[in-house]
């Protein structure tokens, strides 16, 4: 769901606001940096054009994997469901986390992990996607299109820095993150005994505000991927974080883009 790749710590930055500003990460001249998940020097350093073409690249798996699996659902008997491959969906979810789990721990293996997140984040996308695309009509087209346009705007409004990142923001926006994560668990908990809060997939009033907050917390959080990026670029790190901040930023795009096919099947209800 949320994204737990691009934070300071897991990048090895630190506390940049505290730290003097002309202090850059550079290629060690000698022995090799030990400290920190960078631990020597490979060579290349990570640009924003490339952070961009391995998000493309991963994306693009995305929805290779999602299309796939969408023509791989069978047609449902008229009047019926779809019937959704849970076993699929779930095999995605446990892979994709291992995999977003291993590239935190080990950013450098990320070019190997970000494409099998991917591929098997696709998996639950595609699924998912089909079932809503059977029970409201051209609501995938528009989910797709509102993620874009989010993500558009987001990009806009961060560049022109009417939106900025501070520690404090970050540290909110994290915690907001958290516990929202706290809350899912708990209710998936509670509604394997049956009882669980009926607003988190309710169409009343209660329930779109709370996709509303949901789907505004993942659109913010696009904002601290790309100061994580813009802080790589400048603090001159290696070429292997593109893989790992495209990955954080496919992760949060994904996370948007079922929030909003989640919010816009509950305004269909209404």
């Amino acid at each position: 769901m949320s994204n737990p790749l691009l934070t300071d710590k897991a990048m090895g930055l630190g506390n940049l606001d505290q730290q003097d500003k002309t202090s850059r990460w550079a290629p060690p001249s000698g022995a090799p940096i030990n400290d920190g998940p960078i631990s020597q020097w490979d060579g290349g350093l990570m640009t924003v054009s490339g952070t961009a073409s391995a998000t493309i690249m991963l994306l693009v798996l995305v929805l290779a994997s999602a299309t796939f699996t969408w023509v791989s659902i069978a047609d449902p008997i008229p009047g019926a469901a779809v019937a959704i491959p849970f076993g699929w969906v779930i095999g995605g979810m446990i892979v994709g986390l291992i995999s977003v789990l291993i590239a935190s721990f080990k950013p450098r293996v990320s070019r190997i992990a970000g494409p099998i997140y991917a591929l098997a984040q696709g998996v639950v996308v595609g699924a998912i996607s089909r079932a809503y695309s059977e029970a409201y009509n051209g609501i995938v087209v528009q989910a797709v299109g509102a993620t874009i346009g989010v993500f558009v705007v987001m990009l806009l409004l961060y560049h022109s820095r009417i939106i900025k990142v501070t520690n404090r923001t970050r540290r909110i926006v994290m915690g907001m993150m958290l516990g929202l994560m706290a809350f899912y668990l708990v209710s998936f908990v509670f509604s394997m005994f049956g009882s669980s809060p009926s607003f988190i997939s309710g169409g009343g009033p209660i329930g779109i505000l709370f996709s509303v907050f949901v789907a505004g917390l993942a659109a913010f959080s696009l904002a601290l991927d790309f100061d994580m990026i813009e802080k790589g670029v400048a603090n001159k790190m290696p070429a292997y974080m593109e893989w790992y901040c495209a990955l954080g930023v496919t992760v949060t795009l994904v996370w948007l883009y079922l929030e909003i096919l989640r919010l816009l099947s509950k305004l269909r209800e209404n």
